[in-house]
């Protein structure tokens, strides 16, 4: 006799057979990667089928993750950015093709045109002219000493590398920017505005923004690095966390719990949060973005834009919009399919860029390429691939010859300079050698090395990604002596923007 099943019951199974896969996808990309911790979460049709927490807050402190542990979400904060501001224009504050001078009379960009033409919209969408990460080193590494007026003040200081509205060029400081304005249009500072127009809403309790006690929050994964194989925390918090001048571009906190919630209100078009107006210019293709080798190959994609806070594309033929987030030892991603109501959210705290494409990557063919079947270890297995022709075709070049420079040798160099934007340097010398030391960004200090010709700073705190630069100085009398500075690394995270850098010589070391 034939046995047959209820639809609810058909569903319960499928979402029990989803669950485990998402459960076995999640094992394979920790077992792969050696991940300290990892939260997912994952929307079907509007329902959430899988919550996954692994490992620990802190290699070896026995606390595990869970679902409402907090994660830096980094750049994921800039969609809650955009969608605060649309919130704003739902409200009558402000407009999308208002001056950004409207609310900031002291907003400067180099040129007095860009100044007097950049809109609001302007500062979501990378279009700005200004070079890969601009500006980036008044945020990170952290902790520094610069300010969000620091930030809109240095604007004008940063020189354009292509036309305004021209070309994509990934941006954080126009986020910074973007947050001020939202605060000076609803009269109130950026994380008040926050916590009033988008967690209290939508009731994301747990995610915190500005200031904030580690007491008060509960679990808060720590950020950590690989050495020598191990996971090992770095740049922990301490009992307070501070505001951090990247708020708008990338200082939320949140658990996956509370992202599922965001998630799941993009999902919903009915959900009252933004009107269908404001839903569609978030998700609207304002800027052309390139459309990548891996792409292609992988995603069959025809089309890449990014609308105010979001990158959108499309996958195997279905509209995808989704965005990573990326900060010294955490990572995140979320990946929506708007027409099939579905959503995933990644947030680890390690060493993760692989590891959060390649799961990324496997959960989303499930539902673009189902019969596609490849797993985490395919797509990490061709992330390798990928890793070490880039490794041939680019090798690093040689280094290991450096020693500590000399006094004598480096007479040009020697002195204090200052760059208009990122303030004084002191090349100076030190029980060591000569030392390197930043005013204002306390990380990136370090010690003056020798190799060959060339002269490269090897920082004293390793956990700098960018391990050293080339500087080299032009001297043109004590008043026109200038000094450059530049990777070693052509993979170095673009956010260490050394080549933005422009220094002249001030006086002579203390």
């Amino acid at each position: 006799m034939a046995a047959f099943l209820s639809p609810a019951l058909h569903a319960g199974a499928r979402a029990g057979d989803d669950t485990a896969r998402i459960a076995r996808a999640v094992d394979d990309t920790v077992q792969r990667y050696g991940l300290p911790g990892i939260a997912v979460g994952v929307i079907e049709d509007g329902r959430i089928v899988a919550v996954e927490a692994r490992g620990e807050l802190a290699a070896g402190s026995g606390q595990p993750v869970t679902p409402d542990t907090l994660f830096k979400i980094a750049s994921n904060t800039k969609a809650m950015t955009a969608g605060v501001l649309a919130r704003l224009v739902d409200q009558g504050r402000l407009r999308w093709d208002d001056p950004v001078t409207k609310y900031l009379p002291q907003f400067r960009m180099h040129d007095p045109w860009v100044t007097e033409h950049m809109q609001v919209r302007d500062l979501l969408v990378h279009n700005s002219g200004l070079g890969l990460g601009a500006g980036d080193l008044m945020l990170w590494p952290e902790p520094n000493t610069f300010t969000r007026a620091d930030i809109i003040a240095g604007m004008a200081h940063l020189k354009p590398v292509g036309s305004f509205r021209a070309e994509y060029a990934y941006d954080n400081l126009m986020y910074v920017v973007a947050g001020e304005v939202a605060a000076a249009a609803a009269g109130m500072p950026y994380d008040e505005l926050v916590r009033r127009e988008l967690f209290g809403p939508l009731r994301m309790d747990g995610c915190r923004v500005g200031g904030w006690k580690i007491a008060e929050a509960g679990r808060v994964a720590q950020p950590h690095r690989r050495v020598d194989g191990r996971n090992v925390p770095v740049r922990e918090d301490g009992e307070v966390v501070p505001d951090i001048t990247s708020m708008a571009a990338g200082g939320i906190r949140c658990g996956v719990d509370d992202m599922l919630k965001w998630v799941g209100m993009w999902l919903d078009p009915s959900n009252p949060w933004l009107s269908p107006a404001q839903r569609r210019a978030a998700w609207t293709a304002h800027m052309p973005m390139p459309v990548s080798e891996r792409m292609r190959e992988w995603d069959n994609t025809h089309f890449s834009a990014y609308g105010y806070g979001w990158r959108l594309s499309d996958v195997g033929g279905e509209w995808k919009v989704a965005h990573t987030g990326t900060l010294m030892g955490m990572y995140s991603s979320v990946i929506l399919l708007p027409d099939r109501r579905t959503g995933i959210v990644i947030l680890i705290n390690g060493e993760g860029e692989a590891a959060r494409t390649a799961l990324g990557k496997a959960l989303l063919v499930h539902y673009t390429d189902p019969g596609n079947g490849a797993g985490v270890a395919r797509f990490a297995d061709l992330l390798d691939r990928e890793r070490a022709q880039r490794k041939a075709s680019q090798p690093l070049p040689d280094t290991s010859a450096r020693r500590p420079a000399t006094g004598t040798e480096s007479r040009a160099l020697l002195g204090v300079w200052r760059d208009p934007w990122f303030g004084e340097v002191a090349i100076c010398p030190r029980t060591d050698g000569i030392a390197f030391a930043s005013a204002r960004s306390p990380l990136m200090r370090g010690r003056l090395m020798r190799v060959g010709e060339r002269w490269l700073v090897e920082w004293d705190d390793d956990s700098v990604d960018a391990e050293a630069l080339a500087a080299s100085a032009f001297p043109g009398g004590s008043d026109g002596a200038t000094l450059t500075v530049s990777h070693v690394d052509p993979d170095a995270d673009f956010s260490y923007d050394y080549g933005d850098l422009a220094f002249s010589r001030l006086r002579d070391c203390p």
